[in-house]
């Protein structure tokens, strides 16, 4: 029934995520939500976010940030970082997605897709076919409308953790 939102894997951080397994797994190309992905909301990169990017780069992975904030936020972080990015993405509409993995070079089989949110973030990536890591927002001020948003998500996590306990379980037999 929720099945199109559920992550592809649930982690607590982006920065808990084992990128050198990823790359040996044949993934190529990483995709990033900025807000409560990266960072706090509205905070600028800081030199965590600038050392993930520079270890991505040295691993091999080509980067893309895609938001759905306006330029002059996306634009000035992507600087930090070095990597690419599109802005006002309109997430969970697809065509960004592969915006995003045409500027890296890269397609749905060996791109990963990175973000805080279940409603623009999974489901946009699920629907262009790209696998998805969804991560604890980092930080609790968020804007109201997300703040709505995260409560619906709460119910579809709790049916997707159900499912993947069940999967466990069915496993062990």
């Amino acid at each position: 029934m929720f099945k199109i939102f559920y992550p592809g894997e649930y982690l607590d951080s982006t920065y808990l995520i084992d990128f050198d397994k990823l790359y040996i797994d044949g993934y190529r190309g990483l995709i990033f939500d900025i807000d409560n992905t990266l960072v706090e909301h509205g905070v600028v990169a800081d030199q965590r976010v600038i050392d993930l990017f520079e270890k991505l780069k040295k691993i091999g992975f080509n980067t893309c940030l895609i938001s759905n904030n306006q330029e002059p936020r996306v634009k000035p972080f992507a600087d930090e970082v070095h990597t690419m990015f599109v802005s006002n993405a309109h997430k969970p509409s697809t065509v960004n997605y592969i915006k995003a993995m045409k500027l890296m070079n890269t397609d749905k089989k060996n791109t990963i897709f990175i973000g805080d949110q279940l409603f623009t973030d999974v489901w946009g990536a699920n629907r262009a076919g790209i696998r998805t890591i969804l991560v604890k927002p980092i930080g609790k001020k968020e804007e109201i409308q997300i703040v709505l948003k995260r409560y619906l998500e709460k119910i579809i996590l709790y049916f997707y953790k159900r499912s993947i306990r069940s999967t466990i379980r069915s496993t062990r037999r």
